[in-house]
């Protein structure tokens, strides 16, 4: 493995590393600043990108940095949950068993939130992940969710995160009494150039890696082929790696990242 062939401490460019190791930027910064004034402020936003830009990273460091003593994540992935599963998965988090139908698992998931704020004091945060693959019932139903106590009352945080298609889909005029209700909006870009090659760097010390692996033109090649994706750069990085440690290779240049390219992802 080419852990191994370069030392490395750790495997970079992996899913599971650490919130607090994860390459952090102004973007990433500026979400989750905002996420923190939805989630404290009980308001409703929706999280955009295309695919492979970060949008669940940035959840993921949103949420280490709520107190879990003042707030109550409640994470729902799951894109093709009907209405009552998704009531059933939400109750699940509050650590219950959702009623059979949905009406009355709708009436428990209320006295659970009450429950929560008035007797726990904490602040409930639901964020939907995969949000553009939800069914047009399910997000009819999220006007339940924005219409607590005949929306005279904002009890919590919800959050629906998507790919760039979501703004699209709740601009349709079916969906306008949620459009309308939206208080904040944010779309993650891509990385630039600059961000691409601070990401690489970011992940090689993650490793334990001092020394420059990648030249300034792999670089280039990366962020020509990737757009600044981090999840096609994390796959282009470590097919770099791994062909190097083959071939017995301590630096990766721009033939190198070509010669991946063009074996491996052409396809």
């Amino acid at each position: 493995m080419f852990e191994q062939y370069f030392n490395f401490l750790k495997t970079p460019f992996a899913r599971d590393i650490p919130e607090k190791d994860l390459y952090n930027n102004t973007d990433i910064e500026e979400v989750c600043d905002r996420l923190e004034y939805v989630a404290r402020n009980r308001l409703f936003t929706v999280v955009t990108g295309d695919v492979g830009t970060g949008k669940t990273t940035a959840i993921r460091k949103f949420v280490t940095f709520l107190d879990i003593n003042h707030y109550k994540v409640m994470y729902i992935s799951d894109s093709a949950l009907t209405p009552r599963n998704f009531y059933w998965e939400v109750l699940n988090q509050f650590g219950c068993e959702g009623k059979f139908y949905r009406s009355d698992a709708k009436r428990q998931l209320t006295r659970e939130i009450t429950n929560l704020i008035e007797i726990q004091k904490k602040i409930p945060v639901i964020i939907t992940d995969e949000a553009h693959l939800l069914s047009r019932d399910m997000l009819e139903e999220i006007r339940f969710l924005l219409n607590f106590k005949m929306d005279s009352y904002n009890p919590m945080s919800l959050i629906l995160v998507g790919q760039s298609e979501l703004k699209d889909i709740l601009k349709k005029q079916i969906y306008e009494a949620i459009y309308q209700r939206i208080d904040l909006r944010y779309h993650l870009m891509p990385y630039d150039r600059q961000q691409t090659e601070e990401y690489i760097k970011k992940h090689l010390e993650y490793a334990g890696e001092t020394r420059e692996l990648f030249t300034d033109v792999a670089v280039n090649e990366i962020y020509k082929y990737s757009h600044g994706v981090s999840r096609k750069i994390n796959k282009l990085c470590t097919a770099c790696l791994l062909h190097a440690a083959q071939i017995q290779k301590k630096i990766i240049d721009d033939h190198m990242v070509r010669l991946i390219i063009e074996e491996e992802f052409n396809w």
